[in-house]
């Protein structure tokens, strides 16, 4: 790429481009994570709350990098031309609908990607998901409660996700 020129959509579709903002996504997650602030300047009735969306925010950083990991993903599998013509089919935040490729997804993975999708959307940016689809507020809940999910079981699915490129690569090379 000649980074003084503007990029081309070519340029802009690049695997490894949309791997390594993966990564960044990842890392930042982890980081907000394994360091979360005490929130001393907030007041001390609404802390719990701050820090439950402190992590929804973390929750919607591991999600957008998983969105961004089977995307790329996808491109890989179909190349840029047929990607881009099919662009428009991948446009949307459903993970367990993007990740229907990788195999042997157990329930309970399915589940987490389904919670991820809720964070990507609204629960890691807005405190509600608005007036018409209140029911997915409850929706996010229900499914941890239901598969009892964890963060261990987050980043291992996220781990298994973004090591299923070396997969689809290899498929490629056959």
């Amino acid at each position: 790429m000649d980074i003084s020129k503007l990029p081309t959509v070519a340029d802009l579709k690049n695997p490894v481009l949309w791997l390594s903002h993966a990564n960044a996504l990842s890392e930042a997650g982890i980081s907000l994570v394994r360091h979360p602030p005490n929130f001393e300047s907030i007041p001390s009735e609404i802390r719990t709350i701050c820090h439950s969306q402190y992590h929804a925010v973390a929750l919607m950083l591991v999600g957008y990098s998983l969105e961004v990991c089977l995307k790329a993903m996808i491109l890989i599998k179909l190349g840029v031309d047929e990607f881009i013509r099919q662009e428009k089919n991948h446009f949307h935040h459903r993970l367990e609908e993007l990740a229907s490729f990788i195999p042997n997804l157990s329930i309970k993975e399915q589940a987490i990607l389904r919670g991820l999708s809720h964070f990507i959307v609204w629960a890691g940016r807005y405190p509600d998901p608005g007036s018409m689809r209140l029911s997915n507020a409850v929706d996010v809940f229900e499914i941890s409660e239901q598969h009892e999910i964890n963060a261990k079981d987050i980043f291992d699915l996220s781990a298994k996700v973004m090591q299923y490129v070396q997969t689809v690569v290899d498929k490629l090379d056959r």
